[in-house]
């Protein structure tokens, strides 16, 4: 799953995986694990550079393993290496306009500042070039999303998922 910061990647990748029996890996958990600090606090002690680089790692590693539901950074397609390993992945990107992104930030302070606008510029060719399926989540819900996503793998949806 790919997709700016705040587009439900995490609540549909949870569903995802449970429907699918496949374990979830998400970066925001993984970068506490594996360094133990938030996106946020990375980004702020050792710069976005970085923390870019620890988001790629995080997806590379994941797709060299075993199968998964991976929710990856944005920050991650920025990576060729990144891009080119998600070739051999079917990858879901979530969307959504900007003032919706931006709303949905204001949650948590586990994350970097950012600006929807900015990220999208940068980013939304490469979301473009590996997303195998696509959902607007200003109007998709998370359910939504797990259900076409399993459509589209033609994996039916299992009961409570």
């Amino acid at each position: 799953m790919v997709g700016l910061m705040g587009a439900g990647k995490t609540s549909a990748g949870r569903l995802i995986s449970k429907a699918l029996d496949l374990p979830l890996s998400d970066s925001d958990p993984f970068l506490r694990e594996r360094y133990g600090a938030t996106a946020a606090q990375i980004a702020a002690s050792e710069g976005a550079d970085v923390l870019h680089e620890r988001e790629a790692e995080h997806v590379l590693a994941e797709l060299a393993g075993d199968p998964k539901v991976i929710t990856a950074a944005a920050s991650a397609v920025e990576d060729s290496r990144v891009r080119e390993a998600l070739r051999q992945a079917f990858v879901v990107w979530v969307d959504a306009p900007d003032a919706v992104l931006a709303q949905r930030m204001r949650a948590g302070d586990h994350r970097p500042d950012f600006a929807p606008s900015v990220m999208r510029a940068r980013r939304e060719p490469y979301f473009r070039e590996v997303a195998d399926l696509t959902f607007d989540v200003s109007t998709t819900t998370p359910e939504e999303v797990a259900e076409g996503t399993l459509r589209a793998l033609g994996s039916p949806a299992r009961d409570g998922g």
